[in-house]
């Protein structure tokens, strides 16, 4: 049961000196600047927001909160302080029933219906020149445009965050952007500041499963998921309030490359998302998520292990299964770049009435802050006057003037109350209302108790991984701590993890080379060892069973087999997929029957980690000549290295070898000899992977 928030709640300045071994307070007091704000004012609290008792709201009137993300959201020009690299698409959101006996939303009333959107996808650490594969946190924002107004989603395709105050937001970002003295690494995490900030808190210890795994490197935007990240509330018609958190699921099912495919598709093609998006929905194939919510009242809030204000902590969906109500396509790609997916500008506090906000500080704190952003960002606070930011609905208000305005009121009251009977009034019935919940305690700088297990759940997402992808996630600790200089910040992160997982721990310090395993972390609260493990976090386990939406290379020469091919196209066509041939001149190949083909890639401008798989479709001269080819045995020998389904042709024989793969490896290397091999091949490619294959490549 999440404990209540009282007077014993710990200061979060003690819970850091009990959680981490004390090494905040190493360096006596009198020896240490005092922090202060930018006015010289020394600081008591540089932890926590001003709020009323734990659990409450946060105060406006915190002045060094307010100093702190203030400076932050105006720290660069023109391009977004984080999330900088993104991409969007217009579309629109349907409503699959009525959910008005849960909110008054107007989007939620009528089944069927269909709502304008638009969409931005995007990393977070990276400038806007910065790669689209980037080990990182993908932004998933939705822009509404409902009957009463604005509704933002402003997610992550992560479920939690790497702090549990706003405060922290500035600190956090700092670390894991380049440096400051030297301006480096760029978009990367694998670096001193960062892992010396996180070893520091342990409460970002759940997002680091998360970050390290391969929800981080997505294969695509439309194979990945997308959460609200908070608790959120619906509130309806009799101002009944229901908690709600928001999850976007997607309909081709998740998917996620490996490491070292990442690595070499930022240096094959940069911008791999972008393009992506671009070619589905230029071809069609419109990309498509279902709107989940998991519902829940005050009792069940009262009941559950983890404090649900908490933005780091998860409600499995075994607990509480997400219920859809909703789908979100999108169908078209916005007429100029900048106009719309660079000027759009997403803000948490954009809700319509019957949606509502929780205490959770987190939230509060982004709600505090977006306006800031977009004012510097965007240089006038007429940015809602932008097309893609407007309302699509009848608005109404007083406010006019300033930089760039493109309309004012009209008439001569700009006032209410007015005598002239002339402008908008407030409607009660119609408006926006809060939950009229009851806060009370004292203005303090407070964690909540309930706050302060950093371990359990990131324990229970590391077990409910398959083991392949516990490898990767401790591979992947391994590969950013190797570029930590510091060796005690190595330390300090392993002894960490032997909270979450000795194994794990283990595996890591041993690759790294400690001579001997650091004491566990002091942990606040003991890892629990009894929460199961949730299937609906596993990548792997929660795989598409289908090949739609992916897309198939085919290596071809001259003299490959025409009818062969018009099969495997057939094939993928009945699956959903795309076809690409990769050629060893751009101009295309002639078959064997002498009929000349175009080829989308050069061998040279087509490595295989642009393909979920892969076909060598060669005659015997063909598949010779290619053996010469150092960019062809790559391409062979980086498609089977990444665990990928190959289909080959017997000519192909002489370019396994020089790739060194044994024609019958495994069960994913299969025989094309006829239209039915073809079907056959393309029906195994719906697993997406080999993974018995890769402890064999060892990648």
């Amino acid at each position: 049961m999440a404990k209540k928030a009282d007077g014993q709640a710990r200061i979060h300045d003690q819970t850091l000196t009990r959680g981490n071994g004390g090494e905040l307070h190493q360096v006596a007091e009198g020896d240490t600047p005092v922090l202060t704000t930018a006015q010289g004012g020394p600081v008591a609290d540089d932890q926590n927001t001003l709020r009323v008792g734990a659990r409450g709201p946060s105060l406006i009137e915190d002045f060094h909160f307010r100093e702190k993300i203030f400076h932050f959201d105006h720290e660069r020009i023109p391009e977004r302080v984080v999330h900088a690299r993104g991409y969007g698409a217009h579309g629109f959101f349907e409503t699959y029933e009525s959910l008005a006996q849960y909110t008054r939303a107007d989007v939620f009333q009528r089944a069927g219906e269909k709502t304008p959107a638009f969409v931005r996808f995007s990393t977070v650490a990276g400038s806007k020149g910065s790669t689209d594969l980037a080990r990182d946190v993908r932004g998933f924002a939705v822009k509404i445009y409902t009957k009463e107004g604005n509704w933002d989603i402003v997610g992550n395709n992560i479920p939690v965050f790497f702090i549990q105050d706003a405060i922290k937001f500035p600190d956090l970002i700092h670390s894991v952007k380049p440096e400051p003295d030297r301006g480096f690494p760029q978009a990367q995490s694998a670096h001193d500041n960062f892992w010396d900030f996180i070893s520091l808190t342990p409460e970002s210890m759940h997002m680091i499963m998360w970050v390290m795994s391969d929800r981080a490197i997505p294969r695509s935007f439309r194979f990945m998921e997308g959460f609200g990240v908070h608790t959120f509330r619906f509130l309806n018609a009799n101002d009944e309030t229901t908690f709600v958190k928001f999850i976007w699921k997607p309909k081709l099912g998740l998917q996620s490359v490996v490491w070292n495919e990442a690595v070499k598709i930022s240096g094959a093609d940069p911008d791999f998302h972008r393009r992506d998006l671009w070619d589905a929905i230029q071809s069609g194939n419109y990309p498509e998520w279902e709107l989940c919510v998991q519902l829940f009242d005050q009792q069940f809030a009262d009941v559950f292990d983890f404090d649900i204000l908490d933005a780091t902590k998860i409600i499995p969906e075994e607990v509480i299964k997400p219920l859809p109500v909703g789908r979100l396509v999108l169908d078209r790609m916005p007429e100029n770049f900048f106009f719309e997916t660079e000027q759009v500008a997403f803000m948490t506090q954009n809700v319509p009435p019957g949606i509502d906000f929780s205490n959770d500080p987190l939230l509060q704190g982004r709600n505090f802050s977006y306006l800031d952003t977009q004012l510097k960002r965007l240089g006038s606070t007429n940015f809602t006057h932008l097309p893609i930011n407007a309302p699509k609905c009848p608005f109404h208000h007083f406010q006019q003037d300033g930089h760039m305005a493109m309309r004012n009121p009209t008439g001569r009251a700009n006032y209410q109350p007015n005598s002239w009977g002339e402008g908008p009034r407030e409607q009660p019935s119609r408006g926006f209302r809060s939950n009229t919940s009851v806060e009370e305690g004292p203005k303090v700088r407070l964690r909540a108790e309930s706050f302060a297990d950093h371990y359990s759940q990131a324990r229970q997402f590391y077990k409910s991984q398959t083991p392949p992808e516990q490898n990767h996630i401790a591979a992947a600790i391994t590969f950013e701590l190797s570029k930590v200089e510091t060796p005690v910040i190595r330390e300090r992160v392993v002894a960490h993890l032997r909270n979450i997982d000795e194994g794990l721990a283990r595996t890591v310090g041993g690759k790294l080379g400690l001579k001997k395993m650091p004491e566990p972390a002091d942990a606040a609260v003991k890892t629990r060892t009894d929460l199961p493990p949730s299937s609906a976090l596993s990548i792997i386990g929660n795989g598409p069973k289908s090949f739609m939406g992916r897309k198939l290379g085919v290596l071809v020469a001259d003299g490959s087999d025409g009818a062969l091919l018009d099969a495997v196209q057939a094939a993928a066509a009945e699956e959903g997929a795309t076809v690409e041939l990769v050629a060893p001149k751009v101009g295309g190949f002639t078959a064997a029957d002498g009929t000349a083909v175009a080829a989308k890639h050069m061998i040279d401008g087509g490595p295989s980690v642009l393909f979920d798989a892969v076909v060598l479709l060669l005659a015997e001269d063909g598949g010779a000549q290619l053996a010469k080819e150092a960019a062809a045995r790559d391409f062979v020998a980086d498609a089977f290295a990444h665990c990928k389904f190959i289909g080959y042709t017997a000519g192909a024989a002489a370019l396994l070898e020089k790739a060194a793969i044994p024609p019958s490896a495994d069960e994913g290397l299969i025989v094309l000899d006829s239209a039915k091999s073809a079907a056959a091949f393309l029906k195994a490619c719906r697993t997406l992977r080999v993974w018995s294959r890769e402890p064999d490549v060892k990648l």
